[in-house]
């Protein structure tokens, strides 16, 4: 088995250590000669050697929403594309959304989905069960059996469409406790949001076009939050994009409601001022809301109302984009830029350090995901799942040097902090000095 050495990285952004990899866990950790000028370390004998150098060291970023179109949308991406892009971005275990074509709503498609990501070998692949069959709303998927499949599903969503029908969310509450697991939801009243192309406000109205007002999210995550309570199950709210959702979810977390919530790393930073360009890659669901909801997510993930970094990775083909607005596709790709935009909207503003991002976007999404060997310490015994980040790169992002089939990026040409610069998996290199390995 290979021996890696991680010299001189700053353990979640702490004093430099040494970091011994042997096989695929962590053999030892101990402070660096870096911190110690008087001599320690590990030493490197037998071992390739990483020269951190002072960059950030971190769990194996996981995230919980994540879309690999495979099955059906190949042309987006597959779950090899993905899984590479997610590697790049620093990721090593992923939960691929339910919306695929066939629809994830059987033992069979998940598993399909989890072979898949076992021979792709770039991160975890962890698939997510649909709720309802084919996403309709009309009648619950085979939750009990996606769970007993090989894939062990503990995660279900409608991802891409709303469970309104407050009678199914319900029974899937009340489904999903048998095993543990959870439901998340896409908080969309879909009568509320009926032609809705942006964000409802004084942008929509000077632009003409229809508005997706807040009022939508917010009270689909009002009842559902409620009916977790009065079930005693675990529900998660994808996507949380306005300032009066925080408010709810707060309230809900005071009463002892078990709620989880994420937030994307676009919502963290761009708002609907960017849609008087009409320039498609802006085009989302929810879609990008004002200045005001942009601070209150920021401070919500600081203090822990919302509690993950979640990307909602959207990959489309050019064409589905490269048209006019009203007929865009919705969506981002999100999973080789989230981490450099957390470190711009949080961490380089001084509300969270690296120990609290390693928990946003490690700890806290594997365990709402009951994932396990993801998001553990980095410590002696524990899997090598690792993430090493050079914080203090600077670069202009460019779309064409993505991993990702798919170009949908609203970063490009915007310059971005951070670099990923190794990923490892189990111990494995999958990315080596910023390239794939």
């Amino acid at each position: 088995m290979t021996k890696i050495l991680i010299r001189g990285a700053k353990v979640l952004g702490g004093e430099p250590q040494d970091v011994l990899i042997d096989g695929e866990t962590i053999a030892e950790v101990t402070p660096s000669d870096i911190a110690l000028p008087g001599g320690g370390g590990l030493s490197a004998e037998g071992a390739q050697v990483v020269e951190a150098d002072g960059k950030i060291l971190l769990p194996g970023l996981v995230d919980l929403h994540t879309h690999l179109r495979e099955p059906g949308r190949e042309d987006s991406e597959t779950v090899l594309t993905g899984t590479r892009a997610a590697a790049s971005g620093g990721f090593t275990a992923v939960f691929a959304m339910a919306n695929t074509f066939p629809v994830a709503d059987t033992a069979g498609v998940v598993e399909q989905v989890w072979r898949l990501g076992k021979e792709s070998g770039y991160c975890d692949v962890q698939p997510i069960g649909a709720v309802t069959v084919g996403l309709e709303g009309k009648k619950l998927a085979e939750l009990g059996a996606m769970h007993e499949s090989a894939a062990g599903v503990r995660v279900f969503s409608d991802d891409g469409k709303c469970v309104d029908d407050a009678v199914i969310m319900r029974r899937a509450l009340e489904y999903v406790k048998a095993f543990d697991g959870v439901v998340a939801q896409h908080a969309q009243e879909p009568r509320l949001t009926e032609g809705a192309q942006m964000n409802e406000g004084i942008v929509s109205a000077e632009l003409g076009l229809g508005g997706w007002p807040a009022v939508a999210e917010e009270s689909i995550i009002a009842r559902d939050v409620l009916l977790a309570e009065h079930v005693g199950s675990r529900v998660h709210i994808c996507h949380l994009s306005t300032a009066g959702s925080v408010e709810i979810v707060r309230w809900a977390k005071s009463r002892g409601i078990d709620v989880t919530a994420e937030v994307t790393p676009h919502h963290l930073l761009l708002t609907d001022e960017l849609v008087r360009s009409y320039n498609p890659v802006y085009k989302v669901n929810p879609p990008l809301r004002t200045e005001r909801d942009v601070m209150a997510l920021r401070e919500a993930l600081a203090d822990g109302t919302i509690d993950i970094v979640a990307t909602d990775h959207a990959p489309h083909p050019h064409e589905d984009k490269d048209c006019e607005w009203g007929a865009a596709a919705m969506g981002m790709v999100g999973l080789e830029t989230a981490l450099s935009v957390v470190q711009h909207t949080m961490v380089e503003t001084g509300l969270l350090d690296w120990a609290q991002v390693a928990e946003r976007m490690s700890f806290r999404p594997a365990a709402i995901g009951r994932l396990a060997g993801h998001g553990r310490p980095i410590a002696a015994g524990e899997p090598a799942n690792l993430t090493l980040l050079d914080s203090a790169y600077r670069g202009v992002v460019d779309p064409a040097g993505f991993a990702s089939r798919s170009r949908n990026t609203p970063y490009e040409g915007r310059e971005l902090p951070g670099r990923v610069t190794h990923t490892f998996l189990r111990g494995r290199a999958t990315v080596v000095d910023g390239k794939l390995a």
